[in-house]
């Protein structure tokens, strides 16, 4: 077995770009320092007693809040998916509200950009998922494809195959970190595979570790903070910790970014404990953010069988179930997931806008758009609670 080592670093040249649109800074080459990073496939660690101790504790909270469900899967998995995706994003600065991702999410629609993106990383969250039967290198491919799917700029589904870094402007020469040379990615990747199939490691501390890896190797042009963090929800089905739902870890490190940024800075400088402190912490945090939001759907959605007046067996129940999970419907996405008629989308949502369920949103004759502003309101409030410390 080998312990965790810092990463070193190889001399390397920088020819800059030829591209006029290059500022004239970028246009000057010289060497730089790109990083090595350290194999982990055969990674032995102890943590400290009271690390691995809050590491237990949040492992077994995640299994328990899994667990609680019950028979509400359906309605919950997606939100608490949904939930994840936005506040992985927002990691990345790329924020939107809750209404303004369910529009974007109707079929047909066409949202902001930063909701579409939004929207883009929640069909690589559910690739992840969908994969998480064997963690391979193909499965990080198709999430990253899912993830960049209409941004041929950035190679979905590829690695790379130049020298990107972080922070430094326009070229490696300054750069705060330099992950290692595109002729690495490869070997680096099936090391961290190798290390993520085991099955003798605390799982918690090895879904960190992986994470922290992984954002190491930094294998794609863009995308990697958001492609590691499905990484993490593959690795918490494929190790059961979850079985049927999502746990929103990325709404738990949302809370402290800093701390989280300082962490994966001391895993390359050979240090894991923090990491695995931080995902620790993050876990609790977002078991707790979670609990907080499904408790608010369920009171929402009770309190609208008080509201309503129709018959028992009236479309107009299985619309308001569909809106826990979808907050804002139109006519084609009542005909996709419930197999309503949408000649007059509106005989099904009439009953739930007198009861001020519903709100009309577009205003239009045509393409009707409807939104549930008490589930988005929650939904919001769970992001609030997300980016706030405390």
């Amino acid at each position: 077995m080998a312990t965790l080592t810092p990463v070193t670093y190889e001399t390397l040249q920088w020819r800059p770009s030829l591209d006029p649109g290059y500022s004239r800074a970028s246009n000057r080459g010289g060497a730089y320092q790109a990083a090595i990073p350290a194999p982990i496939g055969a990674l032995d660690f102890g943590l400290p007693r009271s690390v691995q101790a809050e590491v237990e504790d949040a492992s077994c909270e995640i299994v328990r809040f899994d667990a609680e469900l019950g028979g509400e899967i359906a309605p919950f998995a997606s939100v608490l998916l949904r939930s994840e995706s936005a506040a992985s994003s927002r990691i990345e600065n790329l924020t939107a509200s809750a209404r303004a991702v369910a529009e974007a999410e109707l079929p047909g629609a066409k949202g902001t950009l930063n909701a579409e993106l939004i929207v883009a990383n929640t069909a690589a969250m559910q690739t992840a998922i969908a994969l998480s039967d064997t963690i391979t290198a193909e499965a990080i491919l198709a999430m990253h494809e899912a993830l960049m799917a209409g941004q041929p700029r950035h190679t979905p589904g590829r690695w790379r195959e130049e020298a990107i870094w972080i922070g430094g402007g326009n070229s490696p020469l300054s750069a705060e970190f330099v992950p290692p040379d595109h002729a690495r990615v490869q070997g680096s990747i099936d090391d961290l595979i190798a290390y993520a199939q085991r099955d003798d490691q605390p799982f918690l501390t090895q879904i960190a570790v992986a994470h922290a890896q992984f954002e190491t190797i930094h294998p794609f042009t863009d995308g990697n903070g958001r492609t590691g963090r499905a990484l993490v929800q593959s690795m918490l089905r494929n190790k059961e910790l979850t079985r049927q739902v999502t746990v929103p870890v990325s709404a738990g490190l949302l809370a402290d970014t800093d701390g989280y940024i300082a962490a994966l800075t001391a895993y390359r400088d050979g240090d894991a404990v923090p990491i695995a402190e931080k995902f620790a912490h993050a876990s609790l945090r977002a078991v707790w953010n979670g609990r907080l939001l499904i408790a608010e759907l369920r009171a929402i959605r009770a309190g609208w069988n008080d509201l309503l007046t129709v018959r028992s067996d009236a479309a107009a129940w299985r619309v308001a179930d569909l809106l826990v999970r979808r907050p804002v419907v139109n006519g084609a996405l009542l005909r996709e997931e419930l197999g309503l008629s949408t000649d007059h989308p509106r005989r099904h949502v009439d009953p739930l806008v007198e009861a001020g369920i519903l709100i009309e949103s577009s205003g239009r004759a045509r393409g009707r758009i409807w939104r549930a502003p008490d589930v988005l309101d929650a939904l919001d409030a769970f992001a609030e609670r997300a980016g706030r410390r405390g």
